[in-house]
């Protein structure tokens, strides 16, 4: 496993994140990549898929079965999926898939019902504590770290390593009220679409009467807004979160988040209006 292969062995991953994790990819994806006739796929192709049921059927090298792991499974594309279904609906030799998803409810119903689910748990705040501290972070800053990555220690050590991102994160909800932009100096598209996206979802559960997940509560007090705009912007920032690699200004891009969350979240402030 160690060194990203085993004859038994497949894994379904994102090109994108096979690259990050430096799993290697097929040799017709890697040279599609290399001559430059396509960027790295977000999604998990159907040439993927197909190659990993040819896998399947070839026989065992140490005649103990074989393993498809497909990772994150919510990532196959619609064909790739009914690849898969078919697969599972007419199973090949010895192999087991293992679809390993954070979303499993954007799952095809017909694959969900082929599975035997088993739920896995996130590290305890102790666990991802002393995780984080063997990575490098100061304990000081390891309950914000969490907090902002809802719990996720991988998430947490990517924020609290993107430059002044942790110290700014408790200002972000008042800055977009305010409608200041400086909050996001320096950050790239992503993180500055997933800060928003976390302001949204911790107003839309105190809205319900829940606690907030992402920010602590004092960074949310005074804000007023409307709830069908706030789901109007959360449909609007995923939206945005799948355009997020194009080539957009930084700059322009964060003053139109900027601007678009200033309207939404003075949305129920009669002062406002």
């Amino acid at each position: 496993m160690d060194v990203r292969t085993h004859a038994d062995l497949c894994v379904l991953m994102p090109e994108t994140t096979m690259l990050e994790l430096l799993w290697p990819l097929s040799e017709k994806a890697q040279s599609e990549i290399d001559d430059k006739k396509r960027k790295p796929s977000k999604e998990i192709r159907v040439d993927a898929m197909r190659e990993a049921v040819e896998f399947a059927q070839r026989t065992s090298a140490r005649g103990r079965g074989k393993v498809v792991l497909v990772f994150p499974a919510e990532d196959m594309n619609h064909i790739t999926a009914n690849a898969l279904l078919k697969t599972l609906e007419e199973p090949v030799g010895d192999v087991r898939f293992v679809l390993a998803s954070e979303s499993a409810h954007q799952l095809l119903p017909t694959i969900r019902s082929r599975c035997i689910a088993h739920t896995m748990e996130w590290p305890s705040p102790d666990e991802a504590s002393d995780w984080l501290v063997a990575q490098g972070l100061s304990r000081d800053v390891i309950p914000l770290a969490l907090q902002a990555s809802g719990g996720r220690p991988d998430d947490a050590l990517a924020i609290a390593s993107a430059g002044s991102a942790l110290e700014a994160w408790p200002l972000i909800p008042k800055a977009l009220l305010a409608g200041d932009t400086t909050v996001f100096e320096d950050w790239g598209a992503a993180l500055q679409i997933d800060a928003a996206h976390k302001v949204c979802h911790d107003l839309m559960l105190q809205f319900s009467g829940a606690e907030p997940r992402f920010f602590p509560k004092t960074s949310l007090q005074g804000i007023k807004t409307d709830i069908k705009l706030l789901a109007q912007w959360s449909k609007q920032l995923a939206g945005a979160m799948k355009t997020m690699e194009h080539p957009f200004n930084a700059g322009l891009m964060a003053e139109a988040l900027v601007s678009q969350a200033q309207s939404v979240l003075n949305s129920g402030d009669p002062r406002k209006k």
